[in-house]
């Protein structure tokens, strides 16, 4: 198994015919189109309806048994209160998932601002009640915490000590390029990112990394140089990682995700590693980094 998966937060969307995907595609080519240039894919679909069978068939049938669905717990049983009464929901979200077999990369609970420490015994309760890796439907679990009080050292410290005794990931959410600018990128965004700080600890054998960029490409290059850095320091380590790339105007963000695996490409060279090529790169070689930006 790869330790590197690079991908966007989507698969389907249209505005990016004639470029990621050739123009004239139909919609039910994308997830194929997109499987076939990128490792993995953040599945932002699961969280607002479940699938059928057939369509998590059909996921399966159209991607690479390489590829990673890192899929989102749906919020009817993320976002409705404490998580405990939702396990067995929780599980048949799972057995639904079982076709993906290979393919089922971590799940991620991503829970709402108001879900705060004052539940963190329900928190630790639902994670001991996740399927162990014996079981048939088991998937890796990661958890996006968003409540302010999550990011004080003292609580910080302690969630992470309790995901680490569990194996349970803790989703890195790098919302810095929203927030520290002069201006607000986010302005015709529906749904406006959290400020939350960023804590760049990992608490599993592999980390899952939601990265926002900026819709002006110069501004995001300190920052995805930062992460190339962090990223083949866990890779030397054998941490395996997974890296979604989002943006306000999401037409730029297969380019800079494109451009996130040549500066990890040079990063674990100059570490003595190497990392999987980009299946993108065999379709069309990608340009010059000048012409990225």
């Amino acid at each position: 198994m790869s330790s590197f998966y690079l991908g966007c937060a989507v698969w389907a969307y249209r505005e990016w015919l004639g470029d990621f995907y050739p123009k004239g595609s139909k919609a039910g080519d994308f997830l194929r189109l997109y499987g076939d240039r990128f490792t993995a894919v953040e599945g932002n679909t699961t969280f607002y309806s479940i699938p059928s069978l057939e369509t998590v068939e059909r996921w399966a049938a159209e991607t690479p048994e390489s590829f990673q669905f890192c899929l989102k717990l749906p919020r009817v049983y993320s976002h409705d209160g404490p998580l405990v009464p939702h396990i067995q929901g929780s599980r048949a979200f799972l057995e639904r998932m079982a076709p993906l077999g290979p393919r089922r990369g971590p799940l991620f609970v991503q829970l709402p601002p108001s879900y705060s420490p004052a539940l963190g015994k329900d928190l630790l309760a639902f994670l001991d009640a996740w399927p162990d890796p014996e079981d048939p439907i088991h998937m890796p679990l990661s958890v996006e915490l968003r409540h302010p009080a999550w990011f004080t050292p003292k609580m910080s410290d302690r969630i992470n000590q309790r995901l680490q005794e569990r194996g349970v990931g803790r989703v890195l959410l790098d919302t810095r390029l929203m927030y520290e600018g002069p201006d607000n990128p986010q302005a015709l965004s529906q749904r406006k990112k959290p400020n939350v700080p960023l804590q760049p600890v990992v608490t599993a054998p592999f980390t899952l990394v939601r990265f926002i960029t900026h819709p002006n490409p110069e501004r995001n290059q300190v920052y995805l140089a930062e992460w190339a850095g962090r990223v083949a320091d866990w890779l030397a380590d054998g941490i395996q990682v997974f890296f979604f790339v989002h943006c306000p105007i999401e037409a730029q963000s297969p380019a800079t995700t494109r451009s996130f695996q040549r500066l990890l490409e040079r990063e674990v060279e100059s570490r003595g590693l190497t990392i999987s090529p980009l299946p993108w790169d065999a379709i069309a070689p990608p340009p010059s980094q000048l012409s990225l930006f």
